[in-house]
């Protein structure tokens, strides 16, 4: 009997519309993406939604340190994101924003039904106040001394060396990260959703345990969320929800009259933002062109409906926690499953955008390499687990030259030349036997159960790797019947027939599996070489074609040298052809080396530059918060240097010989913030600290006066 069909309403995490996509959004979309594009093929109904998550302090004061409206930049960030998943093919129905009518409308509603349930309260809190700027600040925009360790220039909620948590307010020393004024203790009331109540953590230890009939979460998310939840919910605090202006976000309705105006905290009306996209997907008829004859009040009321959401590892509170029980106490459905992934690494290392480290989405399509290489790539490492995945330059050319071209495509590649040239595309078995040719199908429908299965549960790795095995069966009998051989004997004519055509068989069988993967190539297969007029369902990977048109390219190889370009690796003909890495190994100090006066040795005056040329260059003071030898270097340390930017910067600097590491911390020196990071064989350097030298021994590493905080501009 065939499976009913599922209705399903399917989605991945908001991204924040403050920048750029990173390689770890692409991860999410393409796991996803190949998810959704499985159910359709199976003949489920899907909506595939997605908005920009646009409010919050973040996105305020960027748009103006852009000198922008926060409007204008989440619209200008949404244009590229909105590129970009077309670009690598991520299939959503509807896509919105947070900022929208929609979201409003329901952010207010789900409020004011907690609000009712008694499950809003509110009370005062003391929070630092920024008196420059005039805002309450948020945790991450706080540095200071860690009240634990005395690390100095920690953040408002964490110590990054000795990994210690705790209130802003438990700093030494604390300082804004927007202006370096010393903030000030100031009272304010705040609204709380609280999740600590006993309805509440009874309902979410129910749900928890079976979030929907035959339904788990995965069993690395669960345990976690049983530590955050305890055996009797004292672990839960009540969640702050409202946030002070000046703040970019959804007002909250019903304030007494004459108060301070509220906002919405942005993890309130984020996910949220699903239900928002989800409206706009029906009331713009989308939904209805799919065929389904509901409204958007019908569809999310029905129990049959399944909502499922891809999230990363570290958003696993907010939407195991907050989510759902915001969800069923303002009496909504809540979702059937939230599917976790883990981070995207490069050759073993966190990718940091910021630090110039991994692989830019953008500079991969702009260098022409193809998307599908890339989704292949990462489903091939994707499984059902909370694993962190990782990206290593000759895995990725080895894994799609060799799968995708050498096995994959070398199918068709090498079968239909001989079905057009000998039997004008026909595609037939005369040679086989009935018995031969109903094993071969029913193993081909076997296959595509086992995929089935696989897709199901998010194992793609398990799907792709069967998928090759498949392919080498096929690609082994090909040539053990040689059909090169067969072709110059006209008795054998029959045999060329079935050997080429079963191996065609095959490949439609393989492209069947792989289209959730491949969407682009499997198209072009199913309408090109098989002339079906349509793209693939999961049926047709156990049907027989009967005819194919003359073989087209479907893919080339992947260039090693478009990948080094892609991860900056690569020859610097300027300096005797040494790679860029080895040029900032030499010169990761001297090339800012000032003068250290005629008594070293004057250096020859260089020539006059207008002060717009100054201008191009971003000289910032830096604390430096760590400092190490570099094992391998006679020259090199490596300085940890905290700018003001939400995460501290690595600087190799040639200054061994002169400087003992440990004497180096706490210590400001200027540094070059805009320099291109450059890669190098000890990891990468993003930037330049600034030191004095001449014709004569010694280095001296250049200070601030007293005073200077770490991100002010040296002008």
């Amino acid at each position: 009997m065939p499976s009913p069909v599922r209705t399903l309403f399917v989605t991945t995490a908001l991204p924040y519309a403050n920048a750029p996509f990173h390689i770890g959004h692409i991860m999410e979309y393409v796991q996803a993406d190949i998810w959704v594009r499985f159910q359709r093929m199976r003949g489920n109904a899907v909506h595939f939604v997605c908005a920009d998550d646009t409010h919050g302090a973040p996105i305020m004061l960027q748009a103006e340190k852009e000198g922008i409206s926060p409007e204008e930049l989440i619209a200008r960030v949404g244009a590229s994101h909105r590129d970009d998943w077309k670009r690598y093919l991520i299939s959503f129905d509807t896509v919105h924003s947070t900022h929208s009518p929609e979201n409003t409308e329901l952010a207010q509603s789900i409020y004011r039904a907690l609000a009712a349930r008694g499950l809003v309260t509110t009370r005062s809190i003391e929070q630092f106040y920024d008196p420059v700027k005039g805002m309450f600040l948020p945790d991450r925009y706080i540095k200071g001394t860690c009240p634990k360790c005395g690390a100095k220039d920690q953040y408002g909620d964490a110590c990054e060396v000795c990994g210690s948590t705790y209130a802003p307010t438990d700093l030494v020393e604390p300082y804004s990260t927007i202006t370096g004024a010393r903030p000030e203790l100031r009272a304010s009331e705040h609204l709380f959703f609280r999740l600590s109540a006993p309805e509440v953590v009874s309902f979410l230890k129910t749900w928890t345990a079976a979030p929907a009939p035959g339904e788990t979460l995965q069993p690395e998310v669960y345990n976690k969320v049983q530590e955050w939840l305890g055996d009797d919910g004292r672990k839960l605090a009540d969640w702050d929800i409202s946030r002070d202006a000046p703040y970019f976000g959804i007002e909250i309705p019903d304030q007494p009259p004459g108060s301070a105006r509220k906002y919405f905290y942005v993890w309130l009306d984020a996910p949220i933002g699903y239900l928002a996209a989800l409206k706009k997907h029906f009331d713009s008829g989308a939904a209805r062109a799919q065929g389904e004859p509901r409204s958007f009040d019908e569809f999310v009321a029905d129990p049959k409906v399944e909502q499922f959401h891809f999230i990363g590892k570290d958003i696993v509170y907010f939407h195991t926690l907050f989510w759902p029980a915001m969800l069923h106490f303002a009496g909504r459905k809540t979702p059937t499953n939230v599917f976790v992934h883990g981070f995207i690494t490069a050759s073993g290392e966190k990718m940091s955008k910021s630090r110039g480290t991994g692989v830019s989405p953008q500079r991969y399509l702009d260098l022409g390499l193809d998307p599908e290489w890339l989704r292949y790539y990462i489903a091939a490492k994707l499984n059902s687990h909370v694993e962190d995945i990782d990206f290593g330059p000759d895995d990725f050319v080895a894994r799609v030259n060799s799968d995708l071209i050498g096995k994959y495509v070398n199918i068709a590649s090498r079968a239909a030349p001989f079905i057009t040239r000998h039997f004008g595309g026909a595609l037939a078995t005369p040679a086989e036997s009935e018995n031969d040719r109903a094993n071969r199908l029913t193993t081909a429908q076997m296959d595509a159960e086992a995929a089935r299965a696989h897709y199901e549960a998010r194992d793609y790795g398990k799907v792709l790797r069967d998928a090759m095995r498949i392919a080498d069966r096929i690609n082994e009998a090909f040539d053990a019947a040689q059909p090169w051989l067969l072709a110059k004997d006209p008795a054998a004519r029959d045999r060329l027939q079935t050997v080429c055509s079963q191996a065609l068989q095959g490949f439609q069988s393989l492209s069947v599996m792989l289209a959730p993967v491949l969407p682009q190539v499997a198209s072009r297969v199913a309408r090109q070489l098989f002339g079906l007029g349509r793209d693939f369902t999961w049926k047709d990977a156990w049907a027989e074609p009967a005819k194919i048109a003359g073989f087209k390219h479907l893919m080339a190889r992947v260039d090693p040298k478009q990948v080094e370009a892609l991860l900056g690796i690569e020859a610097d003909p300027g300096n005797g052809g040494r790679s860029s890495a080895a040029r900032a190994a030499a010169g990761a100090t001297a090339g800012a080396s000032a003068s250290a006066g005629a008594g070293a040795g004057a250096a020859k005056a260089a020539p006059p530059i207008a002060i717009d040329d100054f201008a191009k260059v971003e000289l910032r003071i830096a604390r430096i918060v760590a400092a190490e030898a570099v094992d391998g270097s006679d020259k090199l340390v490596k300085l940890t240097l905290d700018i003001g930017e939400a995460n501290p910067r690595t600087v190799f600097a040639g200054i061994k010989g002169a400087y003992a590491p440990d004497a180096l911390v706490g210590r400001l020196t200027p540094m070059v913030a805009n320099l291109a990071p450059r890669k190098m064989r000890f990891g990468v350097s993003e930037g330049m600290v600034l030191a004095a030298s001449g014709d004569g021994p010694g280095v001296y590493l250049l200070a601030p006066d007293s005073g200077a905080i770490p991100g002010m501009r040296v002008k």
